[in-house]
């Protein structure tokens, strides 16, 4: 959106000697402006607040090097019983990957969103070509520079829910050379909701696949 925007010249001011009353009520025109050309910025964008919650549940945390946090991930994976939602900026591990297949033929409902990106780049290597060829559905998000989130939300519904995000992506490197950490928050199903909501609005503005292609 627009803005009018309303010019000053100086010269017009200067040109001439001014009474102070003058120079007084341009002066307070000219913040009078400036303060409305604010006040619509700030209407057309207001500022969205983030949700606090209360304490609840159990925390865990891991930190790579040191804890094995794909482990620690797909312990999360293996315990979910109903659904999980998963947001990746890149995706190779194939351990992880097996997983979410694994839970899908035990009856979980998997859906996965991941970079586009990324993922086109590092075509060779993606574990998502596995997930499709095993009907995992798949979705690439495109309308952001990075979609940068990684995580995994296990039954958010409940009883045991969880969600598990952090710096670490789904890679190897991510174990085994990189400095990451991961929190799992379990047993907040209003967290897990939450998280669940935001996915749920990336995933109507991304673009589902069937195979992954290289970017043009």
């Amino acid at each position: 959106m627009s803005t009018a925007r309303t010019a000053f010249s100086p010269w017009c001011w200067n040109a001439l000697p001014v009474p102070e009353t003058r120079r007084r009520t341009a002066a307070t025109f000219r913040h009078a402006t400036a303060s409305l050309a604010l006040l619509a910025i700030v209407t057309a964008y207001p500022a969205q607040a983030g949700q606090r919650l209360p304490a609840s549940g159990e925390v865990e945390v891991a930190f790579t090097p040191g804890d094995n946090i794909e482990a620690l991930l797909l312990r999360v994976i293996d315990n979910a019983r109903h659904s999980l939602q998963v947001q990746a900026y890149t995706f190779t591990s194939r351990r992880i990957a097996d997983a979410l297949i694994a839970a899908r033929r035990r009856g979980v409902t998997v859906n996965v969103l991941a970079d586009a990106q990324m993922n086109q780049r590092a075509q060779n290597i993606s574990a998502l070509p596995r997930l499709l060829a095993a009907g995992v559905p798949v979705a690439l998000e495109t309308r952001y520079a990075a979609a940068h989130n990684k995580l995994l939300i296990a039954d958010a519904d409940g009883p045991h829910c969880a969600v598990a995000t952090g710096s670490y992506n789904f890679t190897w490197s991510a174990q085994n050379r990189n400095a990451e950490n991961v929190v799992v928050l379990r047993q907040n199903c209003a967290l897990a909701r939450i998280y669940r909501e935001n996915w749920r609005r990336h995933r109507a503005q991304a673009t589902p696949i069937t195979r992954l292609s290289r970017k043009p």
